[in-house]
């Protein structure tokens, strides 16, 4: 999934957590947000193994749902909201693609590490790659309430998520050769730091 699907997921998780403790709203939103994209930083390390946390992740936001229905307080909704999202994230990573830069030709069986079993969870496939037709239906879904009973500010970030799925998903098939071109032009001692894949010699 886009990682801006993910971040719509975020967003809808925290909704009705905003609902219950309004006066604490931009908190609780902001972390459902950053919840949702917080996994995928482990793209700078080992991406869908390191941050993504199947299993612990869940029980982690199972106990924070308890803690908030105990001591409902705008910390205790915030830290639900974040976990919540990043449980959704390493779902919505196994029921779409494997990993690898062009999954709608790679078959890998690797979509989330599970780190309880010590073993890579294979992957559904319901969603063909991130950036697929239904990954962009999935982002429009998922952001009609965000859109509809938001204040305009998150209004705004919900549609400038969308504008760039759908950037995103016009372009997805042809980002590495985009990626070779602009390498191109990066200074030499930034080169070291890119994918052997997208240095063109």
């Amino acid at each position: 999934m886009m990682v801006t699907t993910h971040a719509l997921v975020g967003l809808l998780v925290a909704l009705p957590l905003a609902v219950l403790a309004p006066d604490h709203a931009t908190t609780v939103l902001a972390a459902g947000v950053v919840g949702g994209i917080t996994p995928d930083l482990d793209v700078l390390a080992t991406h869908r193994k390191t941050f993504h946390l199947p299993i612990y992740g869940t029980i982690a936001a199972g106990i924070a749902l308890v803690l908030a229905l105990a001591v409902p307080t705008a910390a205790t909704f915030a830290v639900l909201a974040f976990l919540l999202a990043a449980a959704l994230h390493n779902a919505g990573d196994i029921v779409s693609c494997g990993l690898g830069a062009r999954p709608w030709h790679n078959r890998s069986e690797r979509s989330v590490y599970d780190h309880y079993r010590g073993r890579w969870i294979p992957p559904r496939r319901w969603i063909r790659y991130d950036g697929a037709p239904e990954d962009l239906a999935l982002a429009v879904g998922i952001a009609v309430p965000s859109l509809a009973l938001l204040e305009w500010h998150w209004q705004l970030l919900a549609t400038l998520l969308l504008g760039v799925s759908v950037v995103y998903t016009g372009a997805r098939k042809r980002l590495e050769d985009i990626a070779r071109w602009a390498v191109r032009f990066l200074p030499a001692w930034a080169r070291q730091y890119v994918p052997e894949r997208y240095v063109t010699r």
